[in-house]
Parts: structure tokens; C-alpha cells; sequence
């Protein structure tokens, strides 16, 4: 079976994070294409009403399933997929969608201390989806919750190749660190697809070492089990396609995507930009 008779597995995020997953799907499933979104028009989704982001990613979900139709979608976004992941299933559930929630019960089952911090953006914190992870899987834990305001945006230049401030960096994590009866934070749930982009930075920056537990791979292993593998393939050959919605990444950026095996493709018009068209005409 060629490559071509493969349906590609769609890979979304609202910027560059969902590179982290991309990477691992890749390793797992070497005989799919890949299509890989970026929501860039929309990045960054914390500043967004909730209502207004649900209607926004259904709608564009609409537009990318016509066009691309994939064998699969994987949400590599906790603030998207904890807001509308249950209304893509309800609106489209023909389609597979693999959601990326913060690995809380991984988190709960290797803690040694109990005190387990999860590192996210506002949007996914103040989530009642968050919060039932908590209640299920780690009531015997002390979990902190620290929304971040500014790492997303902060990763996004890194792996550009900006360079950061350290104080600003450590200012950001060090909420994630707490002692308690002699015991401290041994886990750092990295519940937004940017950051393990700055992992290495935050070792570096942390105050104790602790695991900073990225679940880019267990995503990709769920994936992986929902798409059936073929007898045989051929080898694949090409780049695969990353569409930004801006329809216009900066330079760095289509340097970026040309490193991870992504041409930069025309853009998908938004569904804002298409109602304001239809305003216009």
C-alpha cells in the first residue's frame, strides 16, 4: 500500500506547539502523511471568551475536515481540547479526535512527595475538565495549579531562536515549587504543548530538580492504537503540509517548519474572515 492511499492524520494546534506531538506521531506512524495546523490567527487562545473559542474551533474544524478529510485529528492543545473537545465529537462523529488533556494520572502515580504542580495556560486552569482530572485521578495529592500568561508566547519566540530572559523565565515557574512538611514538589505537569520547547531552560532555571513530564509521546502512542496499521507500505517521500490560518508566517517561522519536514502551504480563511467578507459583499 502507497503512502497516497493513506489518509494523513491532521495535527492541530493554535501555534508551533503541537510540534512536540507532530515529532512523536512521526516516530510511531512512519507510514502516514501528516497535515499540520497552526491557528496562528487565533494564537494566543487564553485571551479568548469561552464561547466565542468554541465557535470559533468548530467552525474552522468544519472547513479543515472538507478540505483535508484526515484518518484522524489529534488536538495537540489542552486549552482547545478541554473547552470544545466533547462539541467537535458531538459536531463531527464520523471524525476520530485525539485530545490532549494535562497527564494528571501519570503525575499522581509516579509522585513520591504528593506534591504535583501543573504548569498550563489560564484557559486550561480554570477548566472544570482540569479540575474533575484532579478529583479523579489525584485526590491523594497536593496539586497546584499555575496558569501561566506568558510562556506560551515565550516559547513560541524561543524555539524561533529569540533569546529569553532567564529572570522573566524563573518569575513564570517558580510558583510551581512548594515545600510542605519537609516534602517538595517532585512533578511538573507541562499541560501546554509549547513548553517542553523550554524544558531544557527550565531544568537549568529551577530551584530542585524535579520531572517535568511532557505527554507528547503518550498522545502519539494514542494515536498510534486508533489508526490501523497497513500489511505493507512504501517508504514515504516529501515534505508534509503546515497551514497557518495568518496565511502569513514570519520568515523564522517557515525556517522552523522547513526543519521539522513542513512546506508552509496557502492559508485557510477563518471562519471570522469569511463572515466579514459576506459583510462586506
Amino acid at each position: 500500500m502507497t503512502a497516497t492511499e493513506l489518509k494523513p492524520i491532521l495535527v492541530f494546534d493554535s501555534g508551533i506547539g503541537g510540534l512536540t506531538v507532530l515529532r512523536e506521531a512521526r516516530v510511531l506512524m512512519p507510514e502516514r502523511h501528516f497535515i499540520y495546523i497552526a491557528d496562528d490567527a487565533g494564537f494566543p487562545y487564553g485571551g479568548w471568551e469561552e464561547e466565542a473559542l468554541r465557535a470559533h474551533v468548530i467552525a474552522l474544524f468544519g472547513r479543515l475536515l472538507a478540505e483535508h478529510d484526515p484518518e484522524i485529528c489529534v488536538i495537540a492543545c489542552n486549552t482547545a481540547f478541554t473547552l470544545v473537545g466533547a462539541d467537535l465529537r458531538a459536531a463531527f462523529p464520523q471524525m476520530t479526535f485525539v485530545g490532549t488533556v494535562p497527564a494528571i494520572k501519570p503525575a499522581a502515580e509516579r509522585t513520591r512527595s504528593g506534591l504535583v504542580s501543573v504548569l498550563a495556560t489560564p484557559g486550561t486552569v480554570k477548566r472544570a475538565y482540569t479540575r474533575d482530572l484532579i478529583q479523579s485521578f489525584a485526590s491523594q495529592c497536593h496539586v497546584r495549579l499555575v496558569g501561566s500568561e506568558n510562556l506560551a508566547k515565550m516559547a513560541e519566540a524561543y524555539i524561533r531562536g529569540e533569546k529569553l530572559d532567564d529572570a522573566e523565565v524563573l518569575a513564570e515557574i517558580t510558583p510551581c515549587f512548594i515545600e510542605m512538611d519537609g516534602r517538595k514538589t517532585d512533578i511538573v505537569v507541562l499541560a501546554c504543548t509549547h513548553y517542553p520547547f523550554l524544558a531544557n531552560l527550565f531544568r537549568k532555571l529551577a530551584p530542585w530538580p524535579v520531572d517535568w513530564l511532557d505527554p507528547a509521546e503518550a498522545i502519539a502512542r494514542r494515536a498510534r492504537s486508533l489508526v490501523p496499521l497497513p500489511d505493507g507500505f512504501e517508504p514515504l517521500n516529501g515534505e508534509d503540509p503546515a497551514i497557518f490560518t495568518s496565511g502569513n508566517p514570519d520568515f523564522s517561522t517557515r525556517r522552523l517548519m522547513q526543519g521539522f519536514g513542513l512546506t508552509v502551504m496557502s492559508n485557510v480563511t477563518t471562519p471570522e474572515q469569511t463572515a466579514a467578507s459576506e459583510t462586506i459583499g
